[in-house]
Parts: C-alpha cells; structure tokens; sequence
C-alpha cells in the first residue's frame, strides 16, 4: 500500500538519501544512520487520504495526537502532536478563511499551557455561520518551522489540508458560540476524522467534506 509523502519533505529527503549514498560509498555500515534518518522523515511527512463522513454541525479534529486541555468556559480545545502523529493539518469545519497571523515566539515544550500564548505560532480564523472558528498551529520543543497550504480569503471544505507543522507541536481550536467540545481531556484524534465539537443549535451548517478516497493511517 502506498502512503502519500507531504511535499514538504523534499529538502530533507534529498539531504538524507545524498548522505546515504556518500557514506555506502565510502563504508557500507556507515549509512545505517542517514538511512534511518530516512526512514524517519518518510514516516513522519506521511499524508494519507481520508474520507470524512460526519454529520452537519459537527467540526472534526485539526491533526492526530492527544487532547490536553478541554476548557468548556473559554470554548477551548488542545491537541498534542507527537513526532510519530501524521503532522498535516486539516480544517475542522467548512468556511472562508477571514485571517492568518503569523506570531514570532519560542518554542517551550508544546504540552505546557505556556506554549499557547509564548510559542511561534501561526492561528488561522476560519469565518462560519454563527461566528468563527480559530485554529492555532503551534510550534513545539522540535517543530521549528509552521507550513500553511492557505491564504486569506480563500474558502475551504471540512478536512481540507490546511498546513503542517514540524516535528512535534500543538494545535489549539477555539470554538464560536453554539459549538461545545466532544472530546475529553486524555482522547485520542485523528485529523479530519474524530469529532471534535458539535453545534447544538443549528446555528453552523459545515457543508460536506470534499471525499477523499484511500487509506487511512
């Protein structure tokens, strides 16, 4: 089965598989590490398609990884991404994407509350009926570098890709009125899958996720 590679990783592959072949010619044994480091990278780039099949009002997980923080008052939901979670980002709800702001910061551990509100990050205002939907890619200890696949003014489908972060990260969702977390600190995700958050009001109608065939890893 073939797993898509996210284009990001080009620069990376390249580098590794020239150590490769530059340490094989000259010690065999010694391209064990860069061909490791290969796999690695694959591994973590890895982008797999998925079909999203949820209801109207539902908004579906950003990224894979591991809820940290459910915060009903503040409508806040966080997500830990680990370096083996699948890193591409994807947005939780259908909408027009009203902002991006880039914030320089640094990069304290990404499961520290502090992360949030100290780290390079990158949050992206995604405009729905009722009000609007932030999503926060945050960078980590590791991850050093947010990649977006947007712009403002564009419109977007639920389990769009929408960026990717490097490395280990977080990912913060900040829900509009009427959306109340599904999820429970400790939960595991998988972007453009899991629901996140559901609307009880009717107010948000997220048309359908544009389908996407494959397998899912």
């Amino acid at each position: 089965m073939r797993i898509p590679i996210a284009g990001e990783s080009t620069p990376f592959v390249a580098v590794l598989a020239v150590l490769a072949v530059v340490a094989a010619a000259w010690e065999p044994w010694a391209s064990a590490l860069p061909v490791a480091l290969l796999g690695f990278v694959l591994w973590f780039f890895r982008d797999p398609e998925r079909a999203t099949e949820a209801p109207p009002g539902s908004a579906l997980s950003p990224a894979d990884g591991r809820i940290i923080k459910v915060d009903e008052h503040e409508r806040r939901v966080s997500i830990f991404l680990d370096i083996f979670d699948v890193h591409v980002c994807r947005a939780p709800v259908a909408g027009r994407i009203e902002s991006m702001v880039h914030t320089p910061g640094r990069f304290l551990a990404a499961f520290k509350d502090a992360a949030s509100e100290h780290n390079e990050r990158t949050a992206i205002e995604l405009g729905v009926p009722g009000g609007r939907m932030i999503v926060v890619l945050v960078a980590g200890l590791v991850a050093r570098r947010i990649v977006t696949r947007v712009a403002s003014g564009q419109s977007v489908d639920r389990g769009q890709r929408i960026g990717l972060i490097r490395f280990g990260s977080r990912v913060d969702i900040e829900l509009p009125p009427g959306y109340r977390p599904a999820v429970r600190l400790g939960d595991r995700v998988r972007g453009g899958l899991t629901e996140i958050a559901r609307c009880d009001d009717g107010v948000a109608r997220p048309s359908a996720a544009r389908s996407a065939g494959g397998a899912d890893v």
